[in-house]
């Protein structure tokens, strides 16, 4: 794993900025009263600045193509795509992308219904029974009515269980949230809705502490991956996903 990430993250700035702003413009739009002006927006798409700074679409919007349930050669009917949205319907499992990420930046929207509960992993692999073994995950809440919110730990825009997301920052049930997710090398951030959530390096003092005092000790390979799936996760609840778009840095 690599340490020269602050010439990286310093350069990352600059790559965004290259893409017009539209990916920003997203992040407003969906901090506040732009969100009804995002939906009437083309969604699923990517714009010309977009695709020159490197941005591929992995939900096209239509199907499931480029997915697959984790341990799975298919994705499950629980996954499904409602009026362009990514949503689990049905008890399905988790969804992982067919292809491996090292890294990324990654940005998608979501919202949950009332006391609904997802998340985003990512770096994932799965020669364990479960996806969250091995991948860490940016909690996809709803932090006012789930018992997860009470705790920053795992409330929404936290690594799960690990750094704690500030409160004040998700959106309220049913109401869409942005999601980006910046990996290069250890380094990870996760931002909601335009403000960074949790800041990390994997593999460091303080992180292997973390680990040690959570439910992730007895998981040995969990955040040691260097290359993995990105996941949605199936938590019992229904979640929709849109626009969700990754940049390969690297």
């Amino acid at each position: 794993m690599r340490s020269a990430w602050g010439v990286v993250f310093a350069a990352l700035g600059l790559a965004v900025g290259v893409t017009g702003g539209c990916i920003q413009r997203q992040v407003e739009e969906a901090d506040g009263a732009g969100v009804d002006a995002a939906q009437e927006q083309p969604q699923n798409v990517l714009t010309p600045e977009e695709r020159t700074a490197g941005w591929r679409l992995l939900f096209d919007g239509v199907t499931t193509a480029g997915w697959r349930g984790y341990q799975k050669d298919h994705a499950p009917a629980g996954w499904t795509v409602e009026d362009g949205l990514l949503t689990r319907v049905a008890s399905a499992g988790d969804l992982i992308t067919e292809e491996k990420f090292s890294d990324f930046e990654l940005v998608a929207e979501w919202k949950v219904g009332a006391g609904g509960n997802s998340g985003i992993f990512y770096r994932g692999s799965e020669d364990e029974e479960w996806l969250y073994h091995t991948a860490p995950e940016f909690q996809v809440l709803d932090d006012a009515g789930h018992p997860d919110g009470q705790s920053p730990l795992t409330s929404a825009g936290s690594d799960y269980g690990l750094y704690a997301a500030p409160r004040g920052v998700v959106h309220a049930a049913g109401e869409w949230n942005s999601a980006r997710i910046l990996v290069v090398g250890n380094r990870v951030e996760h931002w909601l809705n335009g403000r960074k959530t949790a800041e990390y390096m994997l593999g460091s003092e303080d992180w292997a502490h973390r680990v040690r005092e959570s439910k992730f000790a007895q998981w040995p390979r969990y955040g040691t991956m260097e290359i993995g799936h990105i996941g949605l996760q199936d938590h019992g609840d229904r979640v929709w996903y849109r626009n969700i778009k990754i940049r390969v840095i690297g």
